[in-house]
């Protein structure tokens, strides 16, 4: 989000708030935005709590959208915004560990009193300028606490995903847990299968982004989330590898580490295909018969099969999922770029997903042994690739195979073709080379397909 968006976000919910006190109801900026901005942090968003009901909200502003009446949620539309507006509530009976089945409409401090943590539930009134913290959430806030509102089991279990919420808050915002908060997301973590699979996805997309993806990872291995919501990934903890390739120790360790070298910019395909590209290792693990060090035989294709399995689990776009299986499919082609023949190598920098499997390389480099050869050769030959080609004749015609005795037709042009190609490449330099090549490509009969080939 751009500095103008937010400031226009931020102008408008403040001109939303004074237009509902004016009516004569009270209104706040709430949760996030107020912990944000007391962060020193630029607001994503911002949600609006008030005395006022839906109808009267509807009433004060041209263009509004109901998306949840039965909890008082109203959006409004202002100058290409759209401002959660809420009027103070009352929940109980969370039949489903997701909604409450009854909502009274209540004042602010009982709405303030029925959110998740107390760093959430603070209330600001951009008019005035005063705070108001009805459930201890600016101590939480100074201390880097979470914490939730009231007792922990209760308040997770009302929804469930407030326990992923908890440690991607602690994550993002490099806070401690309260002991009697973490004992209950501890405790209540096996329950996190039973919610739906965009809701976790979408709390697992906030939780490894850059720069707090790493610490991210290690809370959901300490809460006990890890096994439940990514356990190919889990089942990377004391997976041994290579001293000599993976000084840094196991799978889960290497992986720990390629996430901390993610770039700040890092887009959702790089941060899952670091996250994933190892998880075909476990499966695999080998002992060599002669010294005992693990081996991997064909992780690179298990683990993109797994891969491909998790993300459609998790509900992932299909067109993401595939850029991400692709790069880790191919992540072990990398270790042999140096030996490879240079039409091997171009096609490698001409897939469409050289770019992020490349980037993917460099992360798995700095997470391991931190050599990055074949990534500076790769990046000087994709440099090479995108530069004009040289004007270069072609080494022979059309008329030099119709010398050779080649009917014409479309063979003749797909010969040409290929010693072209084969030009380019380097393969073949001077016109006797080609005509050599080409003299002795005629004269071995090709295999005629028969009709059970196709």
């Amino acid at each position: 989000m751009t500095s103008d968006s937010t400031d226009s976000r931020q102008a408008q919910a403040a001109a939303i708030v004074r237009r509902l006190q004016a009516a004569g109801h009270a209104a706040f900026w709430v949760g996030g935005c107020v912990r944000d901005r007391l962060l020193g942090r630029e607001p994503e968003d911002y949600d609006i709590a008030t005395s006022a009901r839906p109808e009267e909200v509807e009433s004060l502003f041209a263009h509004t959208v109901p998306v949840g009446r039965q909890f008082g949620v109203v959006l409004v539309i202002a100058e290409g915004c759209s401002i959660q507006v809420a009027t103070f509530r009352q929940e109980a009976d969370y039949a489903d560990g997701r909604r409450p089945t009854t909502v009274v409409f209540s004042d602010a401090r009982t709405d303030a009193a029925r959110r998740d943590f107390t760093i959430n539930g603070l209330f600001y009134d951009p008019v005035t300028g005063q705070l108001h913290d009805w459930v201890g959430g600016l101590g939480d806030l100074n201390a880097r606490i979470i914490r939730t509102i009231g007792r922990p089991e209760e308040r997770l279990t009302e929804d469930r995903l407030r326990i992923l919420r908890a440690v991607r808050f602690a994550a993002q915002l490099g806070f401690a847990f309260e002991s009697a908060t973490f004992a209950a997301v501890r405790q209540l973590a096996p329950s996190i299968q039973r919610m739906s699979a965009e809701r976790v996805r979408d709390e697992l997309l906030k939780l490894f982004r850059p720069p707090h993806a790493a610490r991210g990872l290690d809370l959901l291995r300490s809460s006990g989330l890890l096994t439940h919501v990514l356990p190919e990934v889990a089942s990377g903890i004391g997976c041994a590898q290579p001293s000599q390739y993976h000084p840094e120790g196991d799978v889960y360790e290497h992986v720990r580490l390629v996430l901390e070298h993610l770039p700040a910019d890092a887009s959702v395909a790089l941060t899952w295909a670091a996250l994933l590209h190892d998880i075909g290792k476990p499966p695999t693990a080998t002992p060599a018969p002669s010294t005992g060090t693990p081996r991997f035989p064909d992780h690179d294709r298990v683990g993109a099969d797994l891969a491909a399995v998790r993300l459609e689990r998790l509900r992932f776009p299909k067109r993401l999922s595939e850029e991400i299986v692709a790069a880790v499919r191919h992540h072990m082609q990398f270790k042999d770029v140096l030996r490879m023949r240079k039409s091997t190598l171009r096609r490698l920098l001409l897939r469409p997903t050289f770019p992020l499997e490349l980037a993917l390389h460099r992360l798995d480099c700095l997470g391991s042994h931190g050599r990055l050869d074949h990534y500076e050769f790769l990046r000087q030959q994709a440099a090479e690739l995108a530069r004009p080609p040289d004007v270069r004749p072609p080494l022979i015609r059309g008329q030099d195979l119709l010398a050779l005795g080649m009917a014409p037709g479309p063979a003749l042009g797909a010969l040409l073709a290929e010693v072209r190609e084969k030009q380019l490449l380097d393969e073949l330099c001077t016109r006797a080379e080609a005509l050599a090549w080409v003299t002795e490509r005629l004269a071995t009969p090709r295999p005629r397909s028969s009709a059970t080939d196709a």
